[in-house]
């Protein structure tokens, strides 16, 4: 695996009742890597990006404990000044509603402009030119027409084409992407699944995906990270994870998928509904729903821990699908 260019450790998001709603998640991100943060919605993945551009939602949740390295910088540990230079110039992100992320009283060459004059010192003229490439290469049509269009003027696929631009205007390394393709028709959606691959392998840009497709992580991703009930419990490249995975709750996402061809009978599910915040289960917070549990699940939570053939594949498990070792991995 190349040089990580984050490195995060056992990054921890407490509520106001003190519930770690993400729990000791430590994952490292490579430039030109696109990496997978899977899981069902609760399982915590907005909430482990947001903590790392300290754009947590709400009064509620704070920062617990650990550490985001950006290069030779603790992130977690900046002012606020020092991370709003950060935010943007060094990190993007893209959300999964652009219409309540874009200001609808601002064109969209105005935002784009903005964050060139406020990060770069760039002059009106400049600006605006900078911001006609970046909808060109977005894929917006007509770029010095539409860059004078305000959001409502643009279509789903196009608006999230235009927060793709506004969040690349800085010219950031890293770019979360927090599902994305989501309320978009599935043409639209395949356009921009290949609009973010096209910007990792031209610009070299490191992207966090958050999605809970696993169809969408087998087309785009290098290597995958599964949460559930704000834990990291399996993470390693996209083929082992896909092919042997580690971890029960894994093999569980990936039996919930439908087939194309050669599908008979039900689809498959998970038994049970993920934990609430208030209610997580001691132990193995997937024991509850997991069929090779015993009673160790429920009194311990098992280390993340390497597979026995692969150092950067691992899995919390006490009853894997396939052996760890007794160590920790290079995640």
């Amino acid at each position: 695996m190349k040089a990580p260019l984050l490195r995060v450790n056992n990054l921890t998001v407490v509520n106001r009742h003190d519930i770690r709603l993400v729990d000791s998640v430590s994952f490292s991100l490579a430039a030109g890597e696109m990496l997978g943060l899977v899981g069902e919605s609760g399982s915590g993945k907005t909430v482990t990006c947001r903590a790392l551009m300290r754009l947590l939602p709400g009064e509620g949740l704070r920062l617990h404990a650990g550490e985001a390295w950006l290069g030779q910088t603790d992130i977690m540990t900046l002012d606020d000044r020092r991370m709003t230079q950060v935010r943007g110039h060094q990190m993007g992100m893209i959300f999964q509603n652009p219409a309540s992320h874009l200001n609808p009283v601002m064109t969209i060459g105005g935002q784009i402009a903005e964050s060139r004059r406020a990060h770069f010192g760039a002059g009106r003229r400049e600006a605006r030119d900078a911001a006609v490439e970046l909808l060109r290469q977005v894929g917006i049509p007509d770029p010095r027409k539409r860059i004078d269009h305000y959001p409502h003027e643009f279509s789903g696929g196009m608006r999230q084409r235009a927060m793709i631009a506004v969040a690349l205007a800085c010219e950031p390394k890293i770019l979360i992407a927090d599902e994305p393709t989501t309320a978009l028709d599935v043409t639209v959606q395949v356009q921009i699944l290949r609009l973010l691959m096209d910007l990792r392998d031209r610009l070299g840009l490191a992207i966090i995906m958050i999605t809970h497709d696993l169809g969408v992580v087998a087309q785009t991703c290098d290597r995958i990270a599964v949460m559930y009930g704000g834990r990291l419990c399996e993470i390693g490249a996209k083929r082992p994870v896909l092919a042997q995975p580690l971890h029960p709750y894994t093999q569980g996402l990936i039996n919930c998928q439908p087939v194309s061809a050669g599908g008979s009978g039900r689809l498959k599910t998970i038994q049970g509904q993920p934990p609430s915040a208030g209610d997580f289960p001691s132990g193995c917070r997937f024991h509850t729903r997991c069929a090779r549990a015993g009673d160790v699940c429920a009194a311990q939570q098992p280390p993340l821990l390497a597979s026995r053939d692969d150092p950067a594949h691992g899995a919390a498990c006490h009853f894997p699908l396939q052996p760890l070792s007794h160590r920790e991995g290079q995640w």
